[in-house]
């Protein structure tokens, strides 16, 4: 994860800080950790532009796609018709093939800027066609998540995967976004010196009026392109910028998903924080004190849910905020039994921080200590706001 999901979708409010007394073991979720390398990923079971220097002056088809549904914010390709270059005829002069080899690169252009529209709604229609699939496997994740469902259940794992190989299909298409606007970037280089060779033309001696009349033609002509380029070069750009956010949102989304399903439930979607469970199991964080103290006095701490709540309303208030996690142990019984209290503490404290690492948080972001609390009566861990 390479930033914090948690953020997104969530109200605001104050830091809490939270005692959790009761219920889930992370020793169950072993299993489905050797499904996830460290980037979060679940492994699974896992046309070039013509070039037409010099063709006959016909207008290239007209490239336009249908408005899409649900392609991540993908808007319709705005209608794109390459001008008709006037072929002109020979009158014999030197400067007449200049104005003919300027027709030809010219006309080239004009083939391109068709072939290239028409490329840009294709990729739109392939990047809608993945974040479709990519939205439909996350719609049934979640749907099973919220009902409920066991721990690494493995048809949410393959569900997972396809979400994740649908992603990669869009990041794939934005590539090929990315190289299609840097060609068209040439484009609009050549079709600008093109014009600056048209108008130098002008001034070429041995011409006849037909030739300046020609010449004036071709420039007109060029400007034309020109715009058109622009046109599609500024297509390219809005797309790729929007699909680029969008994939990153999800990829956020994706990695929250990968820990919902190892655990099997869907983070924030209980009713954990309403009021009835904030007086009992939260207590409002004031300076200095802890954001979230989870205390190991029992097995099998629950400590997600409110865990996940907690750093998502600290982010919301500082949105770079890095975390401490300190792993506190009683100072009770003789040397051997506080070394193994400690040893304790931060073996909890390690949990913790894999959790965190699980809802987003950068380990960059994260650091551990340790410390005693005589007054502690069981190991526990506290994550501080810095």
């Amino acid at each position: 994860m390479r930033g914090y999901s948690a953020k997104r979708g969530l109200k605001s409010g104050l830091l809490l800080a939270c005692v959790v007394t009761a219920g889930l073991s992370l020793a169950a979720c072993t299993d489905l950790d050797n499904m996830f390398d460290d980037n979060n990923d679940i492994s699974a079971s896992d046309a070039a532009a013509p070039t037409a220097a010099g063709a006959a002056a016909t207008p290239a088809p007209t490239a336009e796609a249908p408005p899409l549904a649900g392609g991540g914010g993908i808007a319709p390709v705005a209608t794109i018709t390459p001008i008709a270059i006037d072929p002109g005829s020979d009158t014999g002069t030197q400067v007449s093939k200049t104005i003919q080899t300027l027709r030809g690169q010219v006309s080239g252009l004009e083939g391109k800027l068709g072939a290239n529209a028409q490329r840009l709604a294709d990729l739109r229609n392939n990047g809608a066609a993945a974040a479709g699939a990519y939205q439909e496997s996350k719609a049934r994740i979640t749907t099973r998540l919220q009902v409920g469902t066991t721990k690494g259940n493995p048809e949410l794992v393959s569900e997972w995967n396809s979400a994740q190989a649908s992603l990669d299909s869009l990041s794939s298409n934005i590539n090929q976004l990315n190289a299609l606007g840097t060609e068209v970037t040439g484009d609009s280089s050549n079709a600008h010196f093109a014009l600056n060779q048209i108008g130098a033309t002008f001034n070429v001696s041995g011409a006849v009026d037909e030739d300046h009349r020609q010449l004036s033609l071709l420039e007109d002509e060029t400007n034309q392109t020109i715009v058109l380029i622009d046109r599609l070069l500024k297509e390219i750009s809005d797309d790729v910028q929007r699909q680029t956010a969008y994939a990153a949102n999800e990829r956020n989304n994706l990695v929250m998903l990968s820990s919902a399903v190892k655990n099997g439930e869907l983070y924030g979607g209980t009713p954990g924080l309403s009021a009835a469970a904030a007086s009992s199991n939260l207590q409002f964080a004031s300076s200095g004190t802890p954001l979230v103290v989870v205390r190991f006095d029992r097995p099998n701490v629950d400590y997600q849910q409110i865990l996940y709540a907690a750093l998502n309303q600290a982010l919301q208030s500082r949105p770079n905020a890095n975390f401490q996690v300190v792993a506190v142990s009683p100072t009770r019984g003789n040397a051997a039994s506080v070394q193994i209290a400690q040893t304790t503490a931060r073996r909890h404290a390690q949990e913790i921080m894999r959790s965190m690492t699980d809802m987003g948080v950068p380990a960059s972001r994260m650091n551990v200590a340790s410390s005693t609390d005589p007054n502690a009566a069981a190991s526990e861990v506290r994550v501080f706001v810095r």
